[in-house]
């Protein structure tokens, strides 16, 4: 086994044994960001797309998988898969129409449709409104499985997470993901080259929100519930910070950014208003001190001492 193997092993160890040492819903609520934020580091730090509307799609599917399991009775599996499905919907249409454009224009074309479904949100009946949708049972998986516990319903979200992440880890290294990069680094030779750049940056857009969908369909799982806070623009500026922080372009890092964030968000929370000041001060010294973000700079230390 490589290094990195053995460091993936190591990393799914830890998992494991997680929930034995903190809070199983804080665990929970780590893994469902770090798939979200590993979700967008394939569209940023692989595609060099910035999109601030990616909470849409995390927001989106867990209405849709509350909704359809709290009206229609639908097993949580298929929840998951109807949420899931309706990210990647979002995510054909919103692509579509804003891959035409890039730089600060795709960026704000992607918040302007993040802030439509924000408001589809907010006003439509089935939504709970400010409310949200609140107290839905998890149910049992493939129907023999209790997940109202959450040990059991730790386990599962960890599984998940693992075939998210090896999703992305498979598409970061697959031909396709080096065309990615290639983009990234020099999109006039990709052209050049002969390459539909276009449907390159789309099919990224689609695949990346859909495992956003993913991360949002279980954390409405987790919490039983779905809120605005989810598909506010606020949530789409945080998944850039985390991926910023624990190191944009290297596949553990955002995972890393996500458990910084979510540390500071549940350790500070008892002062207050405090948080966002605090969260800000700690970005600050991270993108000063880890130009490359804090794996980033860890991986290249690696590099120059072997």
């Amino acid at each position: 086994m490589s290094r990195l193997q053995w460091g993936y092993a190591l990393l799914v160890v830890v998992g494991l044994a997680a929930p034995f040492f903190v809070y199983p819903v804080f665990a929970m609520n780590v893994l469902c960001l770090a798939l979200f934020a590993s979700a967008f580091n394939l569209l940023l730090g692989y595609s060099g797309l910035l999109s601030f509307g990616h909470a849409a799609f995390l927001g989106a599917a867990g209405y849709v998988t509350l909704q359809v399991m709290r009206v229609w009775g639908l097993p949580i599996e298929l929840g998951i898969l109807a949420g899931t499905v309706a990210a990647l919907v979002l995510g054909i249409v919103f692509g579509a129409l804003a891959i035409r454009r890039s730089g600060i224009y795709f960026a704000m074309i992607t918040l302007g449709f993040a802030q439509m479904v924000y408001f589809l949100v907010l006003q439509m009946p089935w939504t709970g409104g400010e409310d949200g949708l609140q107290g839905v049972a998890r149910g049992k998986l493939l129907g023999l499985i209790s997940l109202q516990g959450n040990m059991a319903m730790y386990y599962f979200v960890f599984a998940v997470f693992l075939a998210g992440f090896w999703i992305i880890h498979r598409t970061i290294h697959s031909p396709f993901g080096h065309v990615l990069r290639a983009i990234h680094e020099n999109e006039p030779r990709a052209i050049s080259l002969g390459y539909d750049v276009d449907r390159y940056k789309l099919l990224a857009f689609v695949i990346s929100a859909g495992l956003s969908g993913l991360a949002g369909s279980m954390k409405a799982l987790v919490f039983q519930s779905a809120t605005l806070s989810d598909v506010h623009w606020h949530r789409s500026g945080t998944v850039v910070l985390m991926t910023l922080l624990g190191g944009m372009g290297t596949p553990i890092g955002p995972s890393v950014g996500a458990l910084l964030m979510a540390s500071l968000e549940n350790y500070l929370a008892s002062y207050g208003s405090w948080v966002s000041v605090l969260t800000g001060g700690v970005f600050i010294i991270c993108v000063l001190a880890f130009r490359r973000g804090i794996v980033g700079e860890i991986r290249a230390l690696v590099k120059r001492s072997f």
